[in-house]
């Protein structure tokens, strides 16, 4: 294993772990019954709120799958 593989595959499980730790963070998408009973409780501003968070994670989300799926490119290819 040459030095540019050992760091490449260093960089690929930092990033691996970051995109698991990502995605474990995230909401669902559905809140089951309790979500439906007391979501007429929640305030416009607590909506958006977890609105603006959940998009910054979906974001994130989508740009460590792109380093990830570039990573895993480069390590075929060395």
């Amino acid at each position: 294993m040459t030095t540019t593989q050992l760091i490449v595959s260093i960089v690929y499980f930092v990033v691996s772990l970051a995109l698991i730790i990502i995605v474990m963070l995230q909401s669902g998408k559905s809140a089951g019954l309790s979500g439906a009973i007391s979501g007429a409780a929640d305030t416009f501003l607590s909506k958006n709120k977890a609105k603006t968070a959940d998009a910054r994670m979906a974001k994130m989300t989508k740009w460590v799958a792109i380093v990830f799926l570039v990573l895993t490119m480069v390590l075929v290819l060395i």
